[in-house]
């Protein structure tokens, strides 16, 4: 083959941004997590905010800031909002509110973090808001810094007006002496000056020092501040979600595991020869092939076509089926892609050469041989294995027929599909590899990492293997010891496999079907 095989299947998409939401959808648990994070979020706040009330006072503050020198200077430019602003919400100002309301100047810092004072663009209004846990203190907190505020601001131009009165009447009383010790042609100016600054001060007392007007009293608000408990709950819930969210694509951002083709052929530089979709209501059964109809079957039918055109045209010769860090996935692959070449007429030996690891022996209905031959197919010392195909499908381990060799099945005729041990965890597993025609690798996407993968590329490459390509296991439900299918027959002795009681019947005709 020229290329990677396109497989149109849950695992490639060539759209990234689908390919990015299935990223971010595996991790279902930690989107479900910011979703209920959220919405407790959202209850907690609606509680704390089902007891906080908020009202409002408002004053118009006297365009008179310095009222006795502002001669000629509008109304507007008379008041700085921003410096009354920020004297309204001083501590002073606090102080004041605290005693108006009966409580010590200890708690006066407590009340300033609970108003909030603001100025109305455009106007002359301080607007004070006072937050408390009930509706009657907060109309009482706003009002009593509303009154604080403007006592504050009188008492400030009472002390203007005194001290401006009390340089004034010094000049009076030094104008005073001057007429009193004067000469008759001086007493008229002085007279003259005398008079203005007895009228100036007569003014000055005259003025308004309050400074302001509360044109709106603070009433017991009827509701809770901010929304209600369903807008709240609504916001958490898409809070929680949006959380979710980015937990999950940081989850799947430093996820090094594979989930999709392409990383796989990235990581593994081959090409995926095959996808195995989940099959978890289906048999039990370790062997499918030949036994049950199933998707997951005609997807090792598949597979076993496409590797008939990557290798020679009598076969694909010695494959090496072998998972990174897991035995129980190549196992099943290779049982069934055994029996999957097999059915279209082949000789086809199925070798476990890690048999004192895996269980497929135990887990294989096998038949066995009455007399071991030499030299004719299948080799000395393995069992038939009964499955529904056409041609012949035998079954031997290491401990029976000795170490693997290259040549065992070119000279039975017959093509040989190998199980070893994990790749990565058994040191033997790589000599099998160098001996073997080709070498497919299991991988189960969600579980297997790309680490792994591209150790065992650059470990086959450079002990010259080759690898055919990978084959994407979505994986079935665990089996349980229970639910195995036990062999039914008792082998020869000397064969190195499981014995139990020999059939009646004869073995050749279970499984040549043609």
């Amino acid at each position: 083959m020229t290329g990677p095989i396109p497989f149109d299947d849950r695992y490639d998409e060539p759209d990234q941004l689908r390919d990015q939401l299935r990223r971010i959808l595996r991790h279902r648990a930690l989107i479900a997590l910011g979703i209920l994070l959220g919405v407790l979020g959202g209850l907690a706040l609606s509680q704390q905010r089902a007891h906080t009330y908020a009202a409002t006072s408002e004053v118009l503050v006297r365009s008179t800031t310095d009222p006795f020198s502002a001669v000629g200077v509008s109304a507007d430019n008379q008041v700085s909002m921003s410096t009354e602003q920020r004297i309204a919400a001083s501590a002073t100002v606090a102080v004041r509110a605290a005693r108006l309301l009966g409580r010590p100047d200890s708690q006066a810092g407590m009340l300033g973090t609970q108003v909030r004072v603001t100025n109305p663009l455009k106007s002359q209004v301080l607007r004070f808001e006072f937050t408390a846990d009930g509706p009657q203190r907060a109309a009482r907190g706003a009002n009593a810094f509303a009154d604080a505020y403007l006592a504050d601001r009188e008492s400030r131009n009472d002390a203007t007006v005194a001290r401006t009165t009390l340089a004034l009447q010094q000049q009076i009383a030094v104008l005073n002496q001057r007429l009193s010790q004067g000469v008759e042609t001086a007493k008229s100016a002085a007279q003259n000056q005398l008079y203005n600054l007895q009228k100036r001060v007569l003014d000055i007392k005259a003025r308004d020092t309050d400074g302001g007007d509360v044109v709106r009293r603070a009433t017991a608000p009827a509701l809770p501040v901010g929304p209600g408990p369903r807008t709240l709950l609504a916001l958490g819930l898409a809070s929680g979600l949006l959380l979710g969210i980015m937990l999950a694509w940081a989850r799947s951002a430093l996820d090094s595991r594979v989930g999709s083709v392409g990383e796989v052929q990235s990581a593994l530089r081959a090409p995926v020869v095959g996808v195995l979709p989940s099959d978890d209501g289906g048999d039990r059964a370790l062997l499918t092939v030949g036994r049950t109809a199933s998707p997951r079957t005609e997807a090792y039918r598949a597979l076993a076509f496409r590797l008939r055109q990557i290798g020679d045209p009598g076969g694909p010769g010695q494959v090496l089926v072998v998972a990174p860090r897991r035995a129980g996935d190549a196992e099943e692959v290779a049982a069934n892609l055994g029996a999957a070449l097999a059915d279209n007429g082949s000789d086809v030996l199925l070798l476990d050469t890690a048999a004192h690891t895996t269980g497929l022996a135990a887990q294989l209905p096998l038949i066995p041989i009455e007399a071991p031959t030499t030299g004719e197919f299948p080799p000395g010392g393995s069992a038939f294995v009964e499955a529904d195909v056409a041609g012949r499908f035998a079954f031997s381990s290491d401990r029976a027929t000795g170490p693997f060799d290259r040549t065992e099945s070119a000279d039975a005729g017959a093509s040989t599909v190998v199980v070893a041990g994990p790749f990565l965890t058994h040191a033997d597993t790589l000599s099998v590899a160098q001996r073997a025609d080709g070498i497919l690798v299991v991988v189960r996407p969600g579980h297997t990492r790309r680490e792994d993968l591209r150790q065992m590329q650059e470990l086959i490459g450079c002990s010259g293997g080759r690898i055919l390509g990978a084959v994407l296991d979505a994986g079935r439900k665990r089996r349980r010891l229970s639910a195995l299918r036990r062999p039914k027959h008792r082998l020869a002795s000397g064969t190195g496999l499981p014995s139990t009681e020999l059939p009646e019947r004869d073995a050749t005709l279970s499984i040549s079907r043609r």
